[in-house]
């Protein structure tokens, strides 16, 4: 008589296995459907503005609104300085923000039309050494929206002085360099925030600059 044939418990195990990745794969592919290529994308609100641009559009706040840091969202967006009301001077744009508590936007768009700039996890100020946190980040717009966030490599993330400001940094190199008039800029390839130069060229001229705050 034959003896009854006793399942390996192996095979078994790895049946089961199988079956529940399968089943997690179909999960994941299907929370990738409904949340992140609908829901999210559908869920963006742009703010108010508290003051009038002449850079931002709806499409770039649009944009930007998905890498902003969570204590900066639902805030509307107040214009604190521009270089067309307020002039081209970095100690009148440091005055204008010594009593805010905000994340800063920082846009510029330089004279050959090119959009970009920073988002510091505080106000600017004057300091000796590098400030900020890693929610500070760097972002353009031409040819495409591109933000570069932090990597981990370094802690430059924030320092200015009356003669000039930058954002990000490492190897001599800056990923936003400002002078103090606001006039002549720099943006390189930086550790802080593996970026692109954020301009097409390395030098450029500030056409216009303005600093929003989520106050």
């Amino acid at each position: 008589m034959p003896r009854p044939k006793i399942p390996n418990p192996i095979v078994k195990i790895s049946k089961l296995i199988k079956q529940r990745t399968k089943q997690l794969s179909m999960s994941e592919e299907l929370r990738r459907a409904l949340y992140n290529d609908v829901s999210i994308d559908n869920e963006v609100i742009v703010p108010d503005l508290v003051g009038n641009t002449e850079i931002l559009s709806d499409d770039h706040r649009e944009q930007l609104c998905r890498h902003l840091p969570a204590r900066a969202e639902g805030y509307p967006w107040t214009l604190v300085f521009s270089t067309s009301q307020h002039g081209f001077s970095l100690n009148s744009m440091y005055r204008k923000m010594a009593k805010i508590e905000s994340p800063i936007l920082l846009v510029i768009e330089d004279t050959e039309g090119n959009v970009f700039g920073a988002l510091t996890s505080c106000a600017l100020q004057v300091s000796d050494h590098f400030y900020g946190t890693g929610e500070s980040l760097l972002f353009k717009f031409n040819p495409k929206f591109q933000a570069f966030h932090w990597t981990g490599d370094n802690l430059y993330f924030i320092k200015g002085n009356n003669e000039s400001l930058a954002i990000g940094a490492g190897d001599g190199k800056f990923g936003l360099w400002l002078d103090g008039d606001l006039y002549q800029g720099r943006s390189q390839s930086c550790s802080t925030y593996g970026n692109e130069p954020l301009a097409p060229r390395e030098d450029f001229v500030v056409k216009t600059l303005e600093c929003w705050a989520f106050i």
